[in-house]
Formats: C-alpha cells, structure tokens, sequence
C-alpha cells in the first residue's frame, strides 16, 4: 500500500534570541495506508512536533514532507487549510469548542469543505459513537469518554484518509481508553493511516508497529511491517 504520511530527513529548530532547540533531527519515517503507528517518548522528545508536522500545521526547518503524495509546505496557506481539512483528522485531548454543543462541535470539521451532506454526516456519527443523547449538549454537560469521542467523531466527519492523534486517550479510564483505541484500530483495518503520539505503554501496544523518540532523534526505527515481511 501507498504511504500517506511521508516524512524525509526532517529538521525542526526552534530558536529566541541566542538559544536553540533542536526539536527533531534529521527524522524519517512513514505510514502507509492501513497502518496503525505509534509514537512514544519522554515530554519534550519532540512527539507533537513530529505531529504537528505531519498534519501541515507546522514547517519544518528542513527536510521533506508528503502527505497523500503531496508536500503541504509548498502550497498557498489558503489552500493547505482545504487540503487538511479534506485529508487529515486530528484528535487532540478533549480540544472542543466549549459553548458549542456536540453537534455544532462535529460540524466545525465541515466548515472549510463546504460539504452539502455536512448535517446527515454529523447525525450519522453521533448516533455511531453512541452520542444521540448528547447531541445538543456542551462539552462541559459531558463525560470524559464522551468529549474523546465527541473529538474522534469531529475528526472523521470528512472522511479523511489520514488520523493523527495527540495522547487522545490520556486522561481516560481503561474502559474508555480501550474504546477509543478500538475506533482507530477500526480505521487504519479499514485502509485508513493513524499516527498516534502517546506515553501509554498499552495503548502503543494496540498499535500494529512504535517508535521512539528520544530528544528529537528516532532511536526506535520501525519495525518491518507485515505486508514486506511477506513478500
């Protein structure tokens, strides 16, 4: 299968004033379409930036980035927002928007797509993440697990072809936490990509292969993956 997430020799350095932070350092890696992967290490190992890269959020310093077969870093800012919103879902720990209400929050994803079944999409996911009762709550009125789904449904509401996902399962019970990680393994079984940043050894475990970044440097290459192994 292709790789959706295509990231070559890439460089982040931040830097105020004198100082420099090396982010990430000369990284590669990729997923393919179908790949659950996961990325680990200490706070400050350069995990969300990794992230944050590979969702067209954030220019590397150096290197290559494909998403899709195409490098989001050279196009117009206007049109990587659209390509974003058409390609990639992300789910960040409980970010919704607190006075709109689970709905409102699923139709947010629609609003740089201009999709005309935008409505009909929304309702479908509520009633597949098990939020019917919810609908027309805020955030605040709700569960922990049921504001992480709230996210995941947001996330999938334009049928991206990729996921990336930032500790989405943190703060969550193990109840909850196996529920969420069942809904991306469901994704990437389905031809999907995920990328899932996390300190959770178990939930890395759900993962079809890890790496590990220590300081901004891959020091846990992936694993082969089974489709080579076959061949």
């Amino acid at each position: 299968m292709s790789a959706l997430v295509e990231l070559e020799d890439v460089t982040k350095v931040y830097r105020s004033g004198t100082a420099e932070v090396r982010a990430l350092d000369g990284v590669s890696l990729s997923v393919r379409a179908g790949e659950f992967v996961a990325v680990q290490g200490q706070s400050g190992s350069g995990k969300t930036t990794l992230l944050l890269i590979a969702g067209g959020l954030l220019a590397p310093t150096s290197g290559t980035v494909r998403v899709d077969g195409q490098n989001p870093y050279e196009m117009t800012a206007e049109a990587r927002a659209r390509f974003r919103a058409a390609t990639i879902g992300f789910v960040f720990q409980f970010h919704l928007v607190p006075y709109l209400t689970v709905r409102e929050n699923i139709l947010t994803a629609a609003l740089a797509t201009d999709r005309p079944d935008a409505a009909a999409r929304a309702d479908e996911l509520i009633e597949r993440f098990g939020l019917g009762q919810r609908a027309h709550h805020v955030p605040g009125q709700l569960s922990t697990g049921e504001r992480q789904r709230t996210a995941l449904a947001r996330a999938l509401m334009n049928q991206p072809k990729l996921l990336l996902a930032d500790e989405p399962t943190g703060n969550l019970d193990r109840e909850n936490t196996d529920i969420v990680l069942g809904y991306l393994a469901d994704f990437a079984d389905s031809g999907g990509a995920v990328l899932l940043v996390t300190h959770d050894d178990q939930a890395a475990a759900r993962a079809q292969r890890a790496v590990r970044l220590d300081y901004g440097r891959l020091v846990r290459p992936a694993e082969t993956a089974p489709a080579e192994a076959e061949q």
